[in-house]
């Protein structure tokens, strides 16, 4: 005999599920207006320095990654290699705290991975350190996402915020770049970006 009850158990039983389902894709986050103007404004700016960076990275022969200007003023000073690695470490270090998350490990003091040795290897990991910006952008105004502290930033206390740690890593990457046109042009390397 069908009962009533019965019949509304299996109703419910059927329901719940589809409708945890649908509160789960429910959850997402209401982004204002203003926050997705301003990661659109970030995604424009991290390209052009992502850019700029990236192909003086390529421009240099991966025989010269070891080059270093060894007189006068430049005694001691980084490797090209290193210079990049440096870069993008730093990029690493500074997204993850953007995201509040710990630094990558492999970051290490700013200096990267040193596993790192061939060009093709250092690009890749130059590469993934501006993905990890573009990240850290796509949080802008996601309250879900935490911000935290990193050591290696003026920024601490309730100073650091998403946008002033992207901020401080695209000024950081724009000061290693104007060094890696400098070792460029030592080389015979005209940058890319003043070729066009």
């Amino acid at each position: 005999m069908f009962s009533f009850r019965y019949a509304r158990w299996i109703i419910v039983s059927s329901v719940i599920p589809t409708l945890l389902a649908a509160q789960k894709t429910a959850v997402k986050p209401v982004i204002a207006a203003a926050s997705l103007k301003e990661r659109h404004a970030f995604e424009i700016l991290l390209n052009t320095v992502e850019e700029s960076v990236v192909s003086a990275a390529e421009a240099m022969p991966a025989d010269k990654y070891g080059f270093a200007p060894r007189d006068g003023e430049f005694t001691g000073v980084r490797t090209f290699s290193r210079q990049v690695k440096h870069l993008a470490a730093t990029n690493h270090i500074l997204a993850a705290a953007a995201l509040g998350q710990d630094p990558p490990a492999d970051a290490g003091d700013e200096m990267g991975p040193d596993a790192l040795v061939t060009k093709p290897d250092i690009i890749i990991y130059l590469k993934s350190s501006f993905a990890a910006l573009y990240k850290a952008v796509g949080a802008i105004g996601d309250d879900r996402v935490g911000v935290r502290s990193s050591p290696i930033s003026p920024l601490q206390a309730e100073t650091e915020t998403r946008s002033a740690l992207i901020v401080e890593a695209m000024v950081h990457s724009y000061d290693h770049y104007g060094q890696m046109v400098e070792y460029l042009r030592m080389n015979g390397v005209v940058p890319p970006a003043s070729r066009r």
